[in-house]
């Protein structure tokens, strides 16, 4: 009887790849200043700039008649648009210059698989993500002063809004590089769609004050739900009730994200190249 060998598929190797492309693309993404202030430092400069002009203002009170201050009322907001920032514009901007620039070019001929390039690139994201998240916190607690959740319950929410936000923005960004014709025009088209996104889903301005009809295209995006998901952890249960439907609907918030996750996903599938079709 004759025994047909199954080729193994190299996935280990493919992992070890991404994850030595992680290291790199981390190193490489800190060398690069304008993309450490643009997307890394930003939530932080506009969190102290919102603290501090509006350090005499009170945005509503806890269950306990406590005010809640513009930092902690703020925090959210920021917390959500870095993961926007970290995702969704930092890897718009950066594939689409890899492209314009060679680098993909460069790749195709190298035995690198496309997964390990994704892993390395995602990867980059958990990580300075989660690096700017800390520092998010860590200045809200001990620099203005805000008052971080104790309960579990919360943590945990906080955690698994940051994972499927952080990832769902990542793959979107993949998906977004291939919007840029050149790399010098990619911050051009891709920064005014996460500016004009931020001030739309209750990053900057109260969600409940927008216009209805402003509301209903901001839903339509995962960055309304991101924030309304990190309201839920940092904000009192006092503020449910200006959320649309006057609860914090996580459940929609889940829901929502994942589904761009799975359109970024599918785009990503059927429009990546390592060059563009037309160079």
């Amino acid at each position: 009887m004759t025994t047909i060998a199954i080729p193994r598929l190299p996935a280990g190797r493919t992992v070890r790849l991404g994850l030595s492309r992680i290291v790199n693309e981390v190193r490489a993404y800190f060398r690069q200043g304008d993309s450490v202030f643009f997307t890394f430092l930003f939530p932080l400069v506009m969190l102290t700039i919102f603290a501090t002009a509006f350090s005499n203002q009170s945005f509503g009170t806890d269950a306990s008649g406590n005010e809640v201050s513009a930092a902690a009322y703020y925090l959210p907001g920021m917390l959500a648009a870095g993961l926007l920032l970290s995702g969704l514009q930092n890897l718009a901007v950066d594939i689409a210059t890899e492209r314009s620039d060679g680098t993909l070019k460069r790749l195709a001929g190298t035995p690198l698989p496309v997964v390990s390039y994704f892993i390395g690139k995602i990867g980059q994201v958990l990580v300075t993500g989660a690096a700017q998240a800390a520092l998010l916190l860590l200045a809200a607690g001990l620099v203005f002063g805000v008052s971080l959740p104790t309960a579990l319950e919360d943590w945990f929410t906080f955690a698994w809004v940051f994972l499927l936000g952080v990832t769902t923005s990542a793959v979107l960004g993949i998906a977004l590089s291939r919007l840029p014709r050149t790399g010098k025009s990619a911050t051009a088209v891709v920064i005014p769609i996460t500016l004009v996104l931020q001030f739309i889903s209750g990053v900057y301005l109260p969600f409940s004050q927008l216009p209805e009809w402003l509301q209903n295209v901001a839903n339509a995006f995962p960055l309304k739900w991101m924030a309304q998901g990190m309201r839920a952890v940092f904000l009192p249960d006092t503020f449910e009730s200006a959320e649309p439907g006057g609860e914090w609907n996580l459940i929609g918030v889940f829901i929502a994200t994942s589904a761009w996750l799975v359109v970024g996903l599918v785009v990503c599938r059927l429009t990546f190249r390592w060059i563009r079709k037309d160079s």
